[in-house]
């Protein structure tokens, strides 16, 4: 245990999110291989997907996705004092926020009838039933969710960050194994794996990592820190981001759209989010303690250094995957999906619904920096009044396109929402806090996509000519399409950027060189 409650420095702590988030975004990928495999993009798998709507906006609602970024500020505060001030403040936070989401969950359970219908307005009545008794299942799971947020809270103020990085691999790990042990029962067995794997990587990992820290629990319903993290949860309980319902946006307005939509967008936005947290959420996470540090020490130029190169060098890694990715995103889906239930027919009809998304990937990158940068500040309330507006515009938007496009309406409707939201926030920080922060981050933005554009042509010519060559194998021309188009694509960016833009890519030839070495 006690390697796992190392401390890191910040450059080693983004390797570790990074590489956790790419293990789980495979591990996640892994998952959904099982369920098209067996299902397809069928009504099952639609219920399976669509049964996350009630529980993720319980989870969000309760602020449960902010939890570690709303205590560590005042974790640091309290803990700075004595260690008894800390734990006592921790005490009391785990008993209300216990309390309160117990409450929730039974609410929630008894009314799952009622609430199935909201979350899937276009199934019929058998599917309501059954996505009622998936809900049921899944619904306890957000009581370890939360418990478990509070404790991986106190591990990332103490930049801790080896543990958090295997909750999600052990979540996953218990979804693709409860699902293949009861796959002869549909998707019953990915719910139970759900609850058994938030309940042992979620709480029991974190728990335990704290208590080898020395935990120590006080009985204190009372603690002067406690209205202060209620003022900073709040609004991020009444303010719902546009990039956090944009998942549920999906599954309910997918569900208009006829059956295997809810599947396929899924599946298209699992591929999506793999490039957005391996590069920026392991950026914007690894990164937030630090920021938060230098907001208490009150040095602005630096904070606003260490955000700008942080937006720079995610622009500089994220651009070229997302366009790379948009080129190659049919032997993708085909390498990934394309096996059992999950057929050629699927691929084609998920390919233009994973282009429209990686559309966006850059300005999720911007989204995961600019929101923490206001969190570090103690500052909640922008980022929920910017993203609550900017969600009531966009569930019009949604309904809108998905009734006249179809499920390629609900992609795109995803990724405008996520592009405005982004330049709305950035603009807002813009005039409260300056423009320091964006310094070089448009222009590095545009050189990468300019410098991207030759590269992005050869790359899809190949994808779009080596299947041709490999007729009648459809995985083995996957397979060689993606790895003739990334290495045309790199080398084509490598050259292009070194001939015209040599001092831009210098943080990516650091990179490489570092690997190469060690």
């Amino acid at each position: 245990m006690a390697f796992l409650t190392g401390r890191q420095h910040m450059g080693l702590a983004a390797v570790i999110m990074a590489v956790s988030i790419f293990l789980s975004r495979f591990m996640g990928l892994i998952r959904d291989k099982v369920i098209s495999f067996y299902y397809g993009a069928s009504i099952e798998s639609d219920i399976y997907f669509a049964s996350f709507v009630i529980p993720d906006f319980l989870n969000y609602l309760l602020a449960g996705g902010y939890f570690s970024i709303t205590l560590i500020p005042l974790l640091a505060e309290y803990f700075s004092k004595s260690d008894d001030e800390g734990w006592t403040f921790l005490s009391s936070v785990l008993f209300w926020v216990c309390a309160v989401i117990t409450a929730g969950t039974c609410v929630a359970w008894i009314g799952a009838p009622y609430l199935a219908k909201i979350a899937a307005p276009g199934f019929d009545a058998p599917s309501l039933a059954r996505l009622t008794y998936f809900l049921r299942i899944i619904l306890p799971a957000q009581i370890f969710f939360l418990l478990g947020s509070c404790f991986s809270g106190v591990l990332y103020m103490r930049k801790q960050f080896l543990v958090p990085a295997l909750v999600p691999l052990v979540y996953n790990a218990s979804i693709i194994i409860g699902g293949l042990f009861m796959i002869d029962k549909g998707m019953e067995g990915f719910c139970w794996g759900v609850l058994f794997g938030a309940a042992t990587g979620s709480f029991m990992l974190p728990y335990l990592a704290v208590r080898s820290g020395g935990l120590k629990w006080r009985f204190a319903l009372r603690h002067p820190g406690l209205k202060k993290f209620v003022l900073l949860a709040l609004p991020l309980m009444i303010g719902q981001s546009i990039v956090v319902l944009d998942e549920q946006f999906v599954r309910i307005f997918g569900s208009l759209t006829g059956d295997g939509s809810v599947s396929l967008l899924n599946y298209s936005r699992r591929i999506m989010l793999v490039p957005v947290g391996v590069v920026a959420q392991a950026a914007g996470v690894a990164s937030y303690p630090f920021l938060a540090a230098l907001v208490a020490k009150g040095d602005t130029h630096e904070f606003n250094a260490t955000l700008s190169k942080a937006l720079r060098n995610t622009m500089l890694f994220i651009v070229p995957l997302s366009f790379w990715m948009i080129s190659a995103s049919e032997p993708t889906l085909r390498l990934i999906f394309q096996q059992g239930s999950f057929g050629a027919k699927e691929t084609l009809g998920a390919t233009p619904l994973l282009q429209i998304m990686l559309a966006s990937v850059a300005f999720w990158g911007v989204q995961q920096m600019i929101g923490r940068a206001f969190y570090a500040h103690k500052d909640t309330i922008t980022p929920a009044v910017v993203g609550t507006i900017m969600s009531l515009f966009a569930v019009p938007v949604y309904w809108f396109l998905g009734k006249t496009i179809g499920v390629m309406g609900v992609a795109l409707a995803g990724t405008m929402s996520v592009v405005l939201y982004t330049m709305a926030l950035s603009v807002v920080w813009t005039r409260k806090f300056g423009s320091d922060a964006f310094k070089g981050v448009i222009r590095m933005f545009l050189l990468s996509a300019v410098l991207c554009a030759p590269a992005m042509m050869m790359s899809t010519y190949a994808v779009h000519h080596i299947p041709l060559l490999l007729e009648g194998r459809p995985l083995t021309g996957a397979f060689v399409s993606l790895a003739v188009s990334g290495i045309l694509f790199c080398l084509l960016y490598a050259c292009t950027s070194w001939l015209f833009a040599p001092k831009a890519i210098e943080p990516i030839v650091a990179f490489v060189r570092r690997r190469f070495l060690r």
